[in-house]
This record gives C-alpha cells, structure tokens and sequence, in this order.
C-alpha cells in the first residue's frame, strides 16, 4: 500500500484530503504543523508528502528544506491558497515536486500524486539499473596501472570529450568505454556499440548513419542508424582500425559536422553524440602504411586511453580467479570452488596472451569441468601448465585462495621493495597504495628489508 503524509493547519481540508486518499487505497497520516509532520517522518517515511506552506510556527519552505535534506528522494508536492509564481519557483528550486494553488481540485491532486508516485518510480529503476550496470561492468584490479585507469575514469566521464581506448584483445577496453559512459551526464541516454570489425563494407553506412525507404532493394522501411539511435548519448566505435578508408571519411565528416543524410536521403540530420574509440591496433603504424587516416586519428585521439595486457599486471590475476569462480559458480549453482596453491601458481604465472577474456573461459571451464571443489594443476590445460615457469610451491602455503593471495601479496611486495632498495616511498608511489598503506602492510606481513626507509 503507498502510504501519503498530508501537511495543513486547516482541519478541514487534511480531513477531506484524508478521506479521499483513503478512497484511493493509500494508507493516510496527518499532521497539522511542520514540527508534527518531522516528528512523524522521522518515525516512518511516506511515499509521497503533501505539505502547505503556510503553516504555524516552521513554514511549509523551511519545512521543505528541512525534509530535502534528511529524505532527498521523497517527493514533496507543495500547496497553497496565497502563493505568486515567484513561491512556486522558489519550493521547486528547493526540490519539491509540483506546486498546487488552493481552492484545490480534487482531481488535480490525484493526478499530480500519482505522476509524483510513478516519477519516484523511475527514479529508483533507474538508479538500480545503473547501479547493477556498474557492478556489471565494475573493473578489477589492484594494480598501479589498473588504478591510474580508474582515476583517469573519474576525471575524464563527467566531461564530453572524445576517447580513444587502445589496448590488445580481451583486455577489457568496451569496460573502459561503459564506464565512461556510466559515470557521465549522458548514463540516463543510450550507449550504442558498433562493432566496425563484424559489419560488412557494404552494410555500414546504412548501419552508421540509417536508410531511407526504398535506398536499396531490401530496404523496405526507414531504418535509423547507430548515429541516430546514440543521439544525446555515447557511440561506441570498437575495433575502428578495421574500417575501410572510404568509411573512414564518412565517419570523419559526421565527427566534424555532427550531421549526416540516411542512405537514399537528402535531409541533414543533427545529432548530439560523444564518441568513444577503441582498438587492437597501432593506428600510427596504419597511418604510416596508409590504411587509416591521420585527420580521423587526431579527431578521435582527444583523451587517449591504454588498457595494459594481463601479463603486465599479474597482482590482479588472483582477483578475476575470485571474481568468476563466484560468478560462474552462482550460474552453474554449484559451490564455490578453491583453487589449489599450486594451481594458482601455474594460473598467475602464464603469460595469458588472450587476456582477461581467455582467463574468463578457462574458469568457466574449470567450473563446468572440475569434479571436485578444489581445482588443482592437474585440472588446468597443458597448454598453460606447460607454457608456466612454475614458482616454488612454498609462495603459496595455503590451499585456500584468499590466503594464497595474502601470500602472494607479500611476496609481491617484498619483490618490489628490494626493487626499490628499501625505499618506502617509491615502492608505494610504484605499486599505487599510499605510503601508510604500504607501512601497515610490512608490519603486518612481518617483512624485512637491510635498507628499508620511509
């Protein structure tokens, strides 16, 4: 049941506002004071409040504020009998939902609630939609690399500037892209990937930029394009590199222009688009051979972007080995599986040329495949076991996966503060933790060093 607060120093209008929600099925609270109404929000918020502004002692503005701030997402309609347009800016301004004159109809009041209800609605879908994108899509790593990407992430997706993402395959660089897009103004419009590697030359204009009924001997409707379709939101160009010239100066012309015509069309269409890149590719060796141009190259490359291999950045292995076996786990309703000490070191120390994408299907085949709950070597293809220089079983002392990777850790810095010659500040400032991270870290893990300094 949606449940209402009614806020009015006149009695008869709370009552007859009461019994009308009450006929409308909405379970009804009243109050007749902004300190009454507080004192009954704090005891249990409603779905929806109807506040007066001229109300005895605290006004219904200073309510509001008041409310806005402890329950931001509670729609708060305002109503009143002696109000001018410069009130009803104000409580909207305040973040009250709608603004209602008194005498009040009924009807209106009705309607306005149930719009104020079904906006708040959305909202929340919203919210939990993105929320459940973000988680989808969350990066991994603990890596210094994987964090500067992360901050770079931050700075750069609240602007509208374009992206070029580079990386080798299975890296994870469409992540990259929808994390921009998630943490931008734009996260509420569409993000519309093109795949330009998988459409066939013949078929990409009418994919990018839409056709016009009768364009061709298939088109029998109007089709919109990937341009059109990402209008006030975010194209993703993946694999770019492998697009042919010709549709490297269409493309070229629509990021200069932001405009275009459908296949078969005369009419400029407008859109409002931020690009993102990416590609497998080095476009400055493809420019040099002549199969990308420079001008689009320099168009796209505004904030560059470089998603390191998974080799480069083995302390985050142990963490995607944790992230799917749960996630394939729960798909599969089997167990958690553990991996040996052994295992995971054969696992860390392959050089994982497919990248996190190969990492991803070799767990979800160990999951399938494992007969028991414990993957050891002898569960891992010979491939990686034979491509592996096997570290001592000793770096590893416990066959639980979360000590494995404590293990790890301490082994891994140990490592780099001897890279470092000791020297604390340079080996957090190079693994990317701060210095009393990394402090706490050395006592805990009871590491020595001849020539440790801060």
């Amino acid at each position: 049941m949606k449940t209402i607060l009614i806020v009015d120093d006149e009695k008869d209008i709370r009552e007859a506002l009461e019994g009308v929600f009450k006929d409308e099925g909405y379970g009804v609270t009243i109050a007749g004071s902004a300190e009454e109404a507080l004192k009954k929000l704090e005891a249990r918020a409603p779905d929806i409040m109807l506040l007066d502004i001229w109300l005895p002692g605290m006004d219904g503005i200073d309510a509001l504020k008041e409310i806005k701030g402890r329950y931001p997402s509670l729609p708060v309609i305002m109503i009143s009998g002696h109000a001018n347009i410069e009130t009803a800016v104000r409580t909207t301004k305040l973040g009250a939902y709608d603004f209602i004159e008194k005498p009040l109809s009924l009807d209106k009041v009705i309607l306005t609630v149930e719009h104020a209800i079904e906006h708040k609605r959305l909202t929340e879908e919203n919210s939990a939609l993105k929320l459940k994108a973000q988680t989808k899509y969350e990066i991994i790593g603990v890596s210094k690399s994987i964090q500067n990407l992360k901050s770079d992430i931050a700075r750069v997706a609240p602007s509208n500037s374009w992206v070029l993402i580079t990386g080798e395959n299975g890296t994870g660089k469409e992540f990259v892209a929808r994390n921009i897009h998630l943490f931008s103004n734009r996260s509420g419009r569409p993000f519309i990937e093109v795949n330009c590697a998988a459409i066939p030359e013949e078929l990409i204009e009418s994919e990018l930029f839409g056709h016009e009924k009768g364009a061709f001997t298939s088109a029998v409707a109007q089709k919109k394009g990937k341009f059109d379709l990402a209008d006030k939101g975010t194209i993703f160009l993946d694999e770019i590199g492998d697009m042919s010239l010709k549709t490297q100066a269409k493309i070229l012309r629509i990021l200069q222009e932001q405009s275009f015509e459908r296949v078969g069309g005369t009419e400029q269409i407008k859109v409002d688009v931020r690009v993102i890149a990416a590609t497998n590719k080095n476009l400055k060796e493809q420019i040099v051979k002549g199969t990308f141009r420079e001008d689009l190259y320099y168009r796209l490359n505004v904030i560059p972007f470089h998603v390191t291999p998974l080799r480069e950045r083995v302390e985050d292995i142990p963490l995607f080995i944790e992230f799917f076996l749960k996630e394939f786990s729960r798909e599969t309703a089997r167990e958690v599986l553990i991996v040996s000490a052994d295992a995971l070191a054969v696992l860390v120390n392959y050089e994982w040329p497919g990248n996190v994408r190969e990492l991803k299907n070799l767990i979800e085949r160990l999951v399938i495949m494992t007969p028991s709950n414990v993957i050891t070597p002898d569960d891992i293809p010979s491939y990686i076991k034979g491509a592996a220089p096997v570290q001592p079983k000793n770096l590893f002392r416990s066959t639980l996966l979360k000590e494995a990777r404590r293990d790890f850790e301490r082994e891994f810095i140990s490592r780099k503060l001897k890279e470092f010659n000791g020297n604390i500040a340079r080996t957090a400032e190079a693994i990317g933790i701060e210095r009393s991270h990394l402090y706490r870290k050395i006592k805990s893990y009871g590491i020595e060093h001849e020539n440790l300094a801060m």
